[in-house]
């Protein structure tokens, strides 16, 4: 390695200042470590250490002038930044951000006084900690000077952005903005400078932490008091209020979560996403580790090397509250998916979200206020990377009613909300609340219809609630099982067989075909609210809760709370074989897709009824032959569906739910409509352009090509509207009067494509050539061609996982995570939580057809930018 060009140290205490250039290959902490004189300061000597996660820090430096250090852990160090006036929280608020040395990662826990004369001279203090996440690559981000990221700190959160400008004074500065999210606050609202002043470590402001001279005030962890080895707490654990000496306990009855209608908010509360897995205590002893269910029963065979994962935690005793998931691809937990791990025998994909603390180390926390067992979990895990098996179930002191919708409308199963000063109480009670996106609840089963399309499968299932001495029938679930489950049910409930119904008084029609079962088994179920005759209305099953008794499962929500009916009385159509398994993963059956399009029909028939459609059929589900079709079939009701004639060709179409559920009948899995009404079929009314990445392309730039689309298209007067396509890309449509031609049209995407392409094309291309796609975006706009179509809004599509093409507003691109984030799964429960529909002025933004001009020389960064 090169010999790093000698440096001579600074005695300025202003660290507002750009690093001078370093030579060649030398120590990413070169200059860090000449700009300090270690015999004096107390800062940590440090070295680039191997890369571990994603942590970050923010320290308020009380030096020459006051600012706020933001420091990104990358690549084994902390990228650092000086923000003259600290972060704000205002979106589009610009704070400077001077780009400083790269400091250790030692620099993350440092807390102290640097003596005056010395470089930085004043008191720091770590004012934020926590995790921040970068979207696409971080390494080439930061190179090209734009970073985008989330922080989940104990203060900041949220998305943000750093955006390198022009240097000034030979300074590389930057500019740190807040994205306009939950998270985000208005000019009108407190300053979070002003609100919290003091040490998220010691609770100390600047001022209180000069202790004389040069005198280091270490991080508050070098005072923990700890056990006899291992990992040490953040704080004195004698001098917490509430804890006790005591001997680590075998189980401890968990602590449960009310339902509640609407979350609670003020600064009392803190809440949490809440999971979807298994309730796990992990009891640590010594080199032994013991998995418990919420009713105590040990599992920790059964979860695999889980166990041996916690035991490397190196923690000599402790009791440790969480949740065991199973994630998807887009970070959202998933019980079936567990489920399915764990009958496998795998335990590869198991996390533990560890949320609570209830001993450690000979101390009993459990008559610890709640914001202080957090922050003694927080230090025992915060040397773990970010994505790895055992995790820190972060929170947030948020407005509850605020972050429940944000969660309902990123698919995720609801939140937790948590009183912050009450000690850890066993129980259902009021220290803890829950608040669900969608109706989940267990339920006996009672007996099972067969299966009409497999043999020794399950086709549906009788349930059932004990209340007290009484066992009252509920209603059936006909869909969310897999092909192999539905086996499995019918394995399990067999043996089971009795021949009287467990009800009494049961009508005649609901124990048609019913073989009946000891209520024994327990089985958790989704379900879209109850029909006015106390019956579960749109169910789902989700699996066996295998960790509940029957006898102990209660009626969590009401039909007198919940009422209504289903939107469909009374339909035209009857499905043949409802049990037919479409998508063989995601255990959705024709019935279940059947209620999903009842249960949205308001949201997507305006983008299907009266087009020309092609469609999808997949008979056997997607795990057999699909095919596009485009004409009637033997079968078909054409009083539902019915044949036109486009110039010279027959199409099909429908007028209402009635012909959807006809579609669903047919197993047409995938609704691809023109871009024009059938009483117009030569005018389209719609333009769509479709972003189609091809390998090596991240989701970053796929969010920046879409936002691109529509500040060209805004230039010359039209507005646009976003979609997922239900698979990697993304859609930008355009509404038209329909006054030009299919011709017209189609040049006008054509010049928009072409034009991207030839201003970028390292990123853009319009060739249909896969093999020329490699990194870049194909932008296809022959989807605009006379009898082309693309996926309609909210429609399925014929892939794994049972994906929907979604309609977002522009403002949620920043927060999704793929196109192929909403699926049928979570599509009903988005929709109920949202203001308003997204694409709600769709017909009222149609104009004619604009020019597709290309825009001035540097137009298009000054849009982009």
């Amino acid at each position: 390695m090169a010999k790093p060009r000698s440096i001579p140290r600074k005695t300025t205490s202003d660290p507002v200042e750009a690093p001078p250039k370093r030579a060649a290959r030398a120590s990413p902490l070169s200059v860090y470590k000449a700009k300090r004189n270690f015999g004096s300061t107390p800062e940590p000597r440090g070295r680039k250490a191997k890369a571990s996660g994603f942590r970050f820090v923010v320290q308020k430096h009380d030096a020459t002038r006051l600012h706020y250090d933001l420091r990104l852990e990358l690549d084994g160090v902390l990228k650092s930044w000086a923000v003259t006036r600290g972060p704000s929280l205002v979106p589009g608020e610009k704070r400077l951000a001077v780009h400083t040395e790269d400091h250790p990662l030692d620099y993350l826990n440092f807390e102290g006084v640097i003596p005056k004369g010395e470089y930085g001279g004043g008191t720091m203090i770590v004012w934020d900690r926590g995790t921040w996440a970068p979207e696409g690559n971080p390494r080439e981000d930061y190179a090209k000077g734009r970073l985008t990221f989330e922080l989940e700190g104990e203060r900041l959160s949220g998305r943000w952005h750093l955006v390198r400008t022009r240097p000034r004074g030979g300074k590389e500065q930057w500019l740190l903005m807040k994205s306009d999210d939950p998270a985000a606050r208005s000019s009108s609202d407190p300053d979070i400078l002003e609100e919290h002043t003091t040490s998220v470590v010691s609770g100390r402001t600047n001022a209180e932490l000069v202790s004389g001279g040069k005198t280091r005030v270490d991080h508050a962890r070098r005072q923990a008091v700890a056990g006899q080895s291992g990992r040490k707490a953040p704080t004195r654990l004698d001098a917490l209020e509430g804890v006790r000496k005591g001997i680590l306990p075998p189980f401890v009855e968990p602590c449960l979560a009310s339902l509640v209608d609407t979350p609670p908010s003020g600064s009392e509360w803190l809440h949490e996403i809440k999971f979807d897995g298994y309730r796990v205590q992990a009891r640590i002893d010594g080199g032994r580790v013991k998995l418990l269910t919420r009713s105590g029963l040990d599992w920790t065979e059964r979860f695999g090397g889980l166990a041996e994962r916690i035991r490397h935690l190196a923690i000599p005793s402790a009791l440790i509250d969480g949740e065991l998931v199973v994630e998807d691809g887009n970070g959202v937990s998933s019980f079936s998916s567990l489920q399915a791990e764990l009958k496998a025998g795998r335990s590869e994909r198991l996390v533990f979200y560890a949320f609570d603390l209830l001993y450690v180390n000979g101390r009993d926390l459990r008559g610890v206020q709640l914001r202080d067992r957090k922050r003694v979990l927080e230090a025992l895990l915060d040397d773990l990377p970010a994505d790895g098996s055992i995790r820190l179930s972060q929170h947030l002191d948020a407005d509850g009613e605020s972050m429940v919708r944000h969660a309902c409308r990123m698919g995720l199963e609801g939140i937790v909300s948590k009183r912050a000063d009450a000690p850890y109480r066993s129980g259902r009670g009021g220290d803890w609340l829950k608040a669900k996106c969608t109706d989940r609840q267990e339920f006996v089963i009672a007996g099972y219809v067969p299966a009409t399309v497999t043999k020794q499968a399950i086709g549906s299932l009788v349930l059932g609630l004990w209340e007290g001495p009484t066992f009252h029938h509920v209603g059936r679930v006909g869909t969310g099982f897999t092909a192999s489950s539905a086996r499995e049910l019918w394995q399990s409930l067999e043996p089971l067989r009795r021949e009287a119904s467990p009800f009494a008084g049961l009508p005649r029609e609901a124990s048609a075909g019913v073989r009946w079962v000891e209520p024994t088994l327990v089985a958790e179920v989704e379900l879209r609210g109850w029909t006015a005759d106390g019956l579960v209305r749109h169910a789902a099953f989700k699996g066996l809760r295998d960790d509940k008794e029957a006898r102990a499962v209660k009626r969590e929500s009401t039909p007198a709370k919940q009422g209504g009916s289903s939107r469909v009385s009374a339909p035209k159509v009857r499905l043949t074989h409802p049990d037919r398994v479409l998508w063989p993963d995601a255990g959705v059956t024709k019935e279940g897709l059947a209620a999903y399009y009842a249960e949205i029909a308001d949201w997507v028939l305006p983008h299907v009824v009266d087009r020309p459609l092609s469609l999808v059929r997949c008979p056997d589900g997607t795990g057999a032959k699909c095919f596009f079709q485009k004409h009637a079939w033997a079968g078909l009701d054409e009083k539902l569906v019915r044949r036109i004639t486009v110039g010279d060709d027959d199409a099909l179409a429908i007028r209402s739910l009635d012909g959807l559920l006809a579609l669903v009948q047919a197993s047409v899995l995938e609704i691809h409509p023109w871009g024009a009404k059938v009483r117009s079929p030569e005018k389209p009314d719609r333009i769509t352009f479709d972003l189609d990445p091809g390998e090596r392309v991240s989701w970053s730039v796929m969010q920046e090509a879409a936002r691109e689309v529509r500040e060209r298209l805004a230039l010359i007067g039209h507005e646009s509207f976003l979609k997922t396509t239900g698979g990697k890309g993304l859609h930008v449509v355009v509404p038209l009067k329909p006054r030009a031609s299919w011709d017209e049209v189609k040049a006008f995407a054509q010049g928009i494509a072409s034009e991207m392409a030839r201003d970028a094309p390292d990123r853009f291309t319009v060739s249909m050539a896969k093999a020329g796609r490699t990194g870049r975006i194909y932008i296809d706009y022959l989807r605009n061609s006379r009898g082309a179509t693309a996926v309609a809004a909210y429609s399925t599509r014929a892939r794994a996982g049972a994906p929907v093409s979604t309609p977002l507003d522009w403002a949620e691109l920043d927060t999704l995570a793929s196109g192929s984030f909403y699926a049928l799964a979570n599509v009903p429960a988005r929709l109920a939580h949202l203001a308003g529909d997204p694409w709600a002025s769709i017909s009222e933004a149609a104009r004619p057809l604009g020019p597709a001009k290309r825009p001035a020389r540097g137009g298009r960064a000054a849009i982009a930018r």
